[in-house]
Parts: C-alpha cells; structure tokens; sequence
C-alpha cells in the first residue's frame, strides 16, 4: 500500500455558490508527486471518509495541489466535512495523484465538455492544451453564473478564448447543442466530457450514435452507482489462490465479503469510478454496475470492480 502524503491547506477560499477551492502544500517540503491533467488524488476527509478530488492547477501552478469540492446537501460526510472542518492552515493527509482520465497528446483537436463541478479536471486539460499551442474549445455547461467554478479565469484569462459558458438560468443566451458540436468536429478529435451522469451519458450517447470510436471518447464519473438492494441475487465466489468459496448475499459486496474472510482487496471510492479494486475473473459472467471499464473491457468479462459490480452466473472465479 503506498504511503501518504502528509498536506497543508496553504489557501482556502469560496470559488462559486456551495464550492470552495484548496491550495495543498506539502507539510514537510519535500515535492509533491508530479501529476498530469485529469490526475485526481484521494484525501482523508476529517470526517473519516475517502474521497476522489480531481486536480485543477493550471499549466504554470506548480509545487502544490488544487482541489476544489462542492458542498453536496445528500452528502455522506465528505463534502460538508471538507467545507465545514478544513480550515487555513490545516493537515490533510492525501494519497499520491492517479490518472485514469489522461489527455491523448496526438489528438487533431480536442473538445473539452463538463458539467457543474466535472469543470476540476476539464481546467486542468484545457491550460495544458493551451501550453502546447494545442487546438481545442471548452465548452461548460452550469445551473447559474452565481454556480460556475472558476468564472474569472474561464471568462478573463488565457482559457477565454477558447471557453464557452452554458447557463441552464439564462434561456436567452446559446445552449449546449451536442449533435451539431460533435458532427462539425475535424477528424481524429478526441472528446472528453466530465460532470453529471445524465450529462455524461447524453454526450457518451450523442457521440457513439455519430460512431466515433471509443478510443477518442473520453470520461470521468464522479457519482457512484446504487448499492446492491432487493433486486440483486446471490452468488458464490471462488478465491482462486487458496480455493476458498464464499457466498456473496443481494444485500453485500464481494468486497464486504472477501474482506469478513480475511482477503483484502485494495478499494478506494467504493464506487465503481477510480479502478482501484480491479480484479481478474477467471471463470464466470460479470454484471458491471462500474463507470470504469470500457465497453469492450466489459463484453470480455476477464475484468471487474468487485466495490460494486456482481455476477450474472450463479459463481465467479476471481484471481484473489
């Protein structure tokens, strides 16, 4: 298990309604992990809780992180924990930065889409593709003006050029019209898109109907997926490595479960979103419930997130 890094909240201040952004220092001196853009780290909440932040520095920030979080009133604890007890001058303790959601530098052209708070990562692409003298347009889709992180530097800095602003308050101004956006686009233009799922889901869907390939398609949830309920069945599951069966019940994970067993399977958000817990399946049939894996990663079902996704089969074997 990597270590973690012990953080300074060096700057803390309100970016829009209900979101607030950290400036993280490292609390030793040492340097931080270099991380590209779409890279997000996971932070020890003062709650107790983990959560997935995605990093927003622009191309010239260096030497610290930025997060920023939205206040979110169905929190678990998270959010309203970083709003509420994260003060100025506080510890953090925060893993090195991941990226599952990189930018393909041999893109023709890149469209950038987000929705509400999906804007961290999306920030971060856009400044590095404006560093590189890279062609590409963002385009950020908010309930208000009063709701959208980061106004200023969108709307007054090297990004505005490039940036349109969609307000779902402001019917008298253009909206986000994906088709016409996604048919004009040159060849070989790479899409990412991050925000809600609906939001994602419609650009996903919008984007595949064209038939773009899937490897120019890029995405990053931030919303888990609903735990396992009435719906759900049982099912066994075989632990390749020792040989041990446990039954996982509708109302468990098989990470809740291989864990009451002794096997722990490294996890993060629990949700299905960072990939984390990947794990090979040996035998059986997977019902991904994940927002990780690629169409083409689940069809094989070689693969799954054991935080959330089940078997369709009455067993799997899993290389645990």
């Amino acid at each position: 298990m990597n270590p973690l890094i012990a953080v300074r909240v060096a700057r803390k201040r309100i970016e829009a309604a209900d979101i607030a952004s950290l400036i993280l220092e490292s609390a030793d001196g040492a340097p931080l992990p270099p991380a590209g853009p779409g890279a997000h780290i996971d932070v020890h909440t003062p709650s107790g809780c983990v959560r997935q932040y995605s990093l927003c520095n622009l191309a010239d920030e260096h030497g610290h992180y930025r997060i920023a979080v939205l206040r979110d009133s169905a929190s678990r604890g998270g959010s309203i924990s970083m709003h509420d007890d994260v003060l100025e001058g506080g510890k953090l303790s925060i893993s090195a930065p991941k990226n599952h959601f990189p930018l393909r530098e041999d893109a023709r052209h890149s469209i950038l889409i987000a929705g509400g708070i999906g804007i961290t990562p999306v920030i971060a692409m856009a400044s590095a593709l404006h560093a590189r003298g890279a062609s590409f347009a963002l385009h950020y889709r908010t309930r208000s003006a009063a709701r959208t992180a980061f106004l200023r530097e969108l709307t007054h800095g090297a990004l505005a050029p490039h940036c349109a602003l969609y307000h779902d308050d402001a019917p008298a101004l253009r909206k986000l019209e994906l088709m016409p956006l996604l048919e004009a686009a040159p060849p070989d233009t790479h899409v990412y898109v991050c925000g809600p799922k609906g939001f994602m889901d419609a650009v996903i869907s919008t984007a595949r109907a064209q038939h773009w390939s899937e490897d120019r398609i890029h995405f990053e949830y931030f919303a888990g997926v609903a735990t396992p309920g009435a719906n759900a069945n049982s099912f066994e599951v075989v632990l390749a490595k020792s040989g041990q069966v446990v039954q996982v019940a509708p109302s468990q994970t098989i990470v809740e479960v291989c864990s009451a067993h002794g096997v722990a399977i490294p996890t993060s958000c629990l949700h299905g979103i960072c990939g984390t817990c990947i794990t090979r399946v040996l035998e059986g049939e997977v019902e991904h419930k994940d927002f990780y894996l690629t169409p083409q990663e689940r069809a094989s079902h070689t693969q799954m997130l054991p935080c959330c996704s089940r078997a369709k089969s009455h067993r799997l074997v899993l290389d645990l």
